[in-house]
C-alpha cells in the first residue's frame, strides 16, 4: 500500500473513490453521500485551494481509502473531512495509515491543529437521544460507545473530544467535535472509571 495525492485528471480514480463514499457511509449515514453523482462533486471539491486530498493505493493501484482535510482559520486548523475506507478492508491499519499521513500534510503547511466532527446519527454513543443542553460537560465526560462508534477509533490516534454540537442532525442526534494538536505532546487519556 501507498498514499499519494488525488489527481484530478485520473477518472478512474475518481470514480472509485466516489464509489468508496456512497458504499463506505451508506450502513450508517446514508444520506451523507447517496449516489456516485453526489459522491463525484464531494470528491471535486477537494482539488480546491486549501484542501488535501489523499488516497491510499495498492500494488495494482486500486483504492483502499481515502482522507481529505479543509483549511481552516488562516491554515492552523484543518478539519478532516472525510475519511473512508474500503468495507473489505477495514479493520487492517488503512485507515490508521491515512491518518497519520495527513497529519504529516498538516504539519508541513504549518498547521496546528486538526478538527473533525463525528456524527451520532443512530443512537451509537450515549450523547444521542439525550438533552445535551442540560450538563454537556457530564455527558461528554462520561461518554460510552454503545455501537462502534468511530470516535473510538480517533481516540486512540490521539484526538480529544473538544465538545459536541447538539441535535445537529436532528433532535437527539449530535455532532461529536473532536481535536488533536500537531505542535503539542500528546497526553494519553487515563482510564475511565465510568462503569
Amino acid at each position: 500500500m501507498h498514499i499519494t495525492a488525488l489527481e484530478p485528471e485520473n477518472a478512474v480514480t475518481l470514480h472509485e473513490v466516489a464509489k468508496l463514499l456512497v458504499e463506505g457511509f451508506a450502513p450508517d449515514y446514508p444520506a451523507a453521500w447517496p449516489n456516485i453523482s453526489v459522491a463525484t462533486e464531494e470528491v471535486q471539491a477537494s482539488f480546491a485551494d486549501g484542501r488535501l486530498s489523499r488516497v491510499a493505493l495498492d500494488e495494482d493501484g486500486t483504492v483502499l481509502g481515502w482522507i481529505g482535510a479543509i483549511s481552516q482559520y488562516e491554515g492552523r486548523v484543518w478539519e478532516l473531512h472525510p475519511l473512508v475506507v474500503r468495507v473489505d478492508k477495514q479493520q487492517q491499519g488503512i485507515g490508521r495509515a491515512l491518518v497519520a499521513d495527513l497529519e504529516e500534510q498538516v504539519k508541513a503547511r504549518g498547521g496546528l491543529t486538526i478538527m473533525l466532527g463525528t456524527d451520532d446519527e443512530s443512537g451509537r454513543t450515549t450523547l444521542s437521544d439525550v438533552n445535551l443542553f442540560t450538563g454537556v460537560s457530564d455527558h461528554i465526560a462520561s461518554i460510552q460507545n454503545l455501537n462502534h462508534h468511530p470516535y473510538e477509533f480517533y481516540q486512540k490516534l490521539g484526538y480529544i473530544i473538544v465538545g459536541v454540537i447538539p441535535d445537529a442532525n436532528g433532535l437527539g442526534k449530535p455532532d461529536i467535535l473532536m481535536a488533536k494538536s500537531m505542535v503539542r505532546p500528546h497526553q494519553p487519556l487515563a482510564p475511565s472509571t465510568n462503569a
